[in-house]
């Protein structure tokens, strides 16, 4: 219901070098944010961007610089990765438009992602929507599309799945499609059709009620469990397991996330210079069979745990 009133929110403006965003996003993310933005629409290779985070109510300026610091620092970055920072107010309508100016639909491997507002043609392709919102995971991005292609290459009908900061839902989304296409495909009645486990989380509160909403306006609802939460010891397993994170996050989980995959992890959020870190981690838990992919300055990698390592079988 729409009482005319507009929804304000505080923004804070980073600009940064293009490397070190995902660290600025971590520092908002410490900070409470309710979403975080990535100016990437317009921007050349290697151009500054900005990263924008929304609050309620805006952080101390001490508070926000702190939490930047720290962040740079774990990232392997100095202080002066940031070249300015301001703060502003944001109208519901302001994003929302300048979305609708440049955002137009996105091929990614098996899927085309689309704003709801975009006619698109008919293909072989599969149409996922997403509404633009305060929310990572638009399909813009090249963490993102590097995991849609992951999925739509490694993903097989019937897997359990688990998506850990699944922020707009987009990759669940995406898993229930494919399974859904696939099973049709198959001329299978689809009276009694239920995919198989899909469960996606994020810890933050409004990335999960966005997701719904998406999976509702895709038509999969019925088919994704959310939760807001991570992954936790008393998880169960899943077949194929994705997080769409970032290297500080990732690394401190990794065996947790090893030992819930039974037989495909995707790791994404890694920066091409951190590399040779997820690879020496994944080497000291003996996984041996891992194929990294690249888009832009970022990095995708897939773990298949049906080949262990000649020292993990020994140990065996």
């Amino acid at each position: 219901m729409n009482d005319g009133i507009t929804k304000r929110w505080c923004a804070v403006d980073i600009l940064v070098d293009r490397a070190a965003t995902e660290a600025i996003e971590s520092a908002l993310n410490e900070l409470d944010s309710l979403g975080t933005e990535i100016d990437s629409l317009r921007k050349v290779k290697g151009e500054p961007q900005i990263v924008t985070g929304f609050f309620d109510t805006l952080p101390d300026d001490a508070n926000i610089r702190l939490a930047i610091d720290d962040s740079l620092r774990i990232n392997g970055f100095t202080a002066d990765a940031v070249i300015g920072i301001e703060s502003r107010t944001v109208e519901e309508t302001d994003w929302l438009a300048e979305w609708k100016k440049y955002w137009k639909p996105t091929e990614v491997g098996r899927f085309i992602i689309s704003p709801p507002w975009e006619n698109v043609e008919v293909t072989d392709k599969i149409l996922i929507q997403i509404e633009p919102n305060m929310a990572f995971g638009t399909g813009t991005h090249e963490t993102t599309q590097l995991c849609l292609k992951a999925i739509g290459d490694n993903y097989g009908a019937g897997q359990s799945f688990l998506d850990i900061g699944t922020g707009t839902g987009i990759l669940a989304i995406a898993v229930a499609k494919l399974s859904t296409q696939d099973t049709e495909k198959e001329n299978k009645d689809l009276s009694g059709f239920s995919v198989a486990n899909i469960f996606a989380c994020d810890i933050d509160a409004y990335s999960v009620k966005i997701a719904r909403e998406n999976a509702v306006a895709n038509g999969v609802s019925e088919h994704i469990a959310f939760a807001v939460g991570s992954i936790r010891e008393e998880a169960p397993v899943f077949d194929f397991v994705s997080a769409n994170l970032t290297i500080d996050v990732i690394v401190p989980i990794l065996p947790l996330l090893l030992e819930k995959s039974r037989q495909i992890l995707l790791l994404s959020g890694i920066l091409a210079e951190q590399k040779q870190i997820i690879s020496d981690e994944l080497l000291k838990s003996q996984m041996s069979n891992f194929k990294f992919e690249t888009a832009g300055e970022w990095v995708s990698v897939i773990v298949r745990k049906n080949f262990l390592s000649k020292a993990a079988k020994t140990q065996r």
